[in-house]
Order: structure tokens, then sequence, then C-alpha cells
């Protein structure tokens, strides 16, 4: 199973020339300004562009760039920071990729997860341990779950908190993998806890494509027939917070019996329409569409039953 909060970008061959071009101007012109990362870093900040120190070595070599809307006009800035003419660097960046529940259908449709290739998923796997994780016909049934999404003032996700329970179909049962897809990868990985009868085992986190995979290791091996209830979270720096593109969803590889979905706005920040959605098989093909109406507390929520495999989650329009 997948958790994510929208389709990060990965770099096509096609793009592989600009991309290059940009880092390359970048490294030049820090090289030339004589400024260290973490001042460049601070002069952004105090014109009131915030970018870490992490975002601004990735662009500088190469391994991401910018894409978000926030990130775009830190780059304006940036040039005022390094005093090389507008422009000269926001012009070696490629346009960028549609976004929005159409682009998001587009890649659903296909055997990959919704926002990674497939590789990169394998690659994490293997150093975890779990070669076969995909394959393997596995002993612990996923019962219920439930997912509490924060998004915050900027509209970035503050935090997820999830509480699931699980019923195991062999003795011994002892652990849990979690895949968590980050939406932002230039806001880097969130911070895993553990809140309730478990404990982080081997993890491994991809930067390139926002992608976590860690063991979440029960407080007690449980045998079959019986049940154990795990809570953890995954939380966010900032402000700003990492771009969610307006949605939040589980990809479910196996059934799971109830799966209920909570998204809470900041006050004062309730979208003007949210959405429940679910697209059902292996591909997730075409999509089922609810409205939601917010409730009092600033949020909305929506319960699957008996669903999987299949893609299931919350989108909403400001």
């Amino acid at each position: 199973m997948v958790a994510g909060s929208a389709a990060d970008r990965v770099t096509t061959d096609d793009e592989d020339q600009p991309r290059t071009a940009f880092a390359t101007a970048l490294r030049s012109a820090i090289a030339t300004s004589g400024l260290s990362l973490d001042r460049i870093q601070a002069r952004l900040l105090a014109r009131g562009a915030s970018v870490s120190v992490t975002a601004l070595s990735y662009w500088q070599s190469g391994k991401r760039q910018p894409e978000r809307q926030s990130s775009l006009s830190a780059v304006r800035v940036l040039e005022e920071v390094l005093a090389i003419p507008a422009g000269s660097l926001l012009s070696l960046l490629p346009p960028p990729r549609p976004r929005g529940a159409s682009s998001r259908r587009s890649r659903a449709t296909t055997e990959q997860p919704l926002t990674f290739p497939l590789e990169a998923l394998q690659a994490l796997l293997e150093k975890v341990g779990a070669p076969n994780a995909l394959e393997q016909h596995h002993q612990l049934k996923l019962v219920g779950l439930h997912d509490l999404c924060e998004i915050a003032e900027d509209g970035g996700q503050r935090a997820v908190t999830a509480r699931a329970v699980f019923q195991a179909g062999a003795d011994g049962q002892d652990r849990w993998l979690l895949v968590y897809a980050q939406g932002d990868p230039e806001a880097g990985p969130p911070v895993l806890n553990t809140l309730r009868n478990c404990h982080v085992g081997r993890a491994e986190v991809d930067d390139e494509h926002g992608l976590t995979v860690a063991e979440l290791l029960f407080d007690r091996p449980i045998d079959r027939g019986e049940t154990h209830l795990i809570e953890y979270s995954l939380t966010n720096p900032g402000p700003p917070y990492p771009e969610c593109r307006n949605t939040h969803y589980r990809e479910f590889r196996r059934p799971v019996r109830e799966y209920l979905l909570e998204v809470r706005f900041a006050p004062g920040t309730v979208p003007a329409k949210c959405w429940q959605y679910s697209a059902h098989g292996a591909s997730a093909g075409p999509r089922d569409r609810k409205e939601l109406k917010p409730d009092q507390g600033n949020g909305v929520h929506a319960v699957a039953l008996d669903f999987g495999p299949g893609v299931f989650g919350i989108d909403w329009e400001y």
C-alpha cells in the first residue's frame, strides 16, 4: 500500500538537457558571487523567499529543478541575490508538467504506482531487506485504516497521522512495511514518528522521488487470528509546508475492510469544493467522484468499505 499527497515530478530524457543547463548556470553564478549556500538562503529569506539549503544544493547539482510556484518565485529572487540578469535562470527551465485531476488520471492508467517509478520503490525495498514485498503472499491483513491529513494555512501538508489495525494470518507476525510518497520532493522527506504499539526498524529514503520505505516493528509478535493496532505520524517542517497539489490519497494493492480518510484545514482556509474519489483495480482506471460537505471542524471525511485494489482519496478546489 502506498500513501501520498500527489504526483511528484519525474524527469524524462527530454528534460535532461534543460535541467543540466539550469544547474550549470546556477553553479556558475553561485561560484562567481562568492556566497555560500547558507548566506544565499539568508538573503533569500530577507527578501521573503524561503528555500532550504538542501533545495539550493539539489538545484545546482541538477538532482532536482524548481517546479512548484513558490520555487519559481524564489528563482526570480535568486537572480537578484546573485546579481545576474532577470530571467537568465528561469529561461532555462522547461514548462511545468500539467497537474490536476486529468494528469493524475493519465498516470493512474498504468501498472506503475501513481507518483514514482516502480524501479525506485524496488530499490528501496531491497535496501530494507524486503525485495519480494510486492509479489509475495502476505500473512498480515490490513483490517482498518484511519488517516488524518492536516493542511496548513499556506495550503501545504502539515502532517498525516495514521491508525492501522491488522489481523495475522499466520503465527509470529511482527512488522508492517510503510511506503510513503511525498508529493513535493523539493521539501525533503517528512519526519516519521511512531505513536503507539510500534517502532521504526530499517528505513530508507529516495530524495529524488520523495519516497520513504520503513519497517514498523510491532511491540510484540501476533499469532494467527490476533489483531494489532499501531499509530504513527509523518510530519513536515514549515512554513512553507510541502505542496500537496490539493489532494491526499492511499493506493491499495490489496483489499482493506474499512478505510477512513479525514482532511482537516487550517481555520479560515476551507476550500470552496471538496470531493472524494476512487479508482478500482490494479490499473486504477476511471474515477468515481462524490462531492463532500465540510463539517464544523474545518474538515471533510470519506469512508471506503471492502475496497481495493485501487486508489481512494480526497481532493479539493479553493
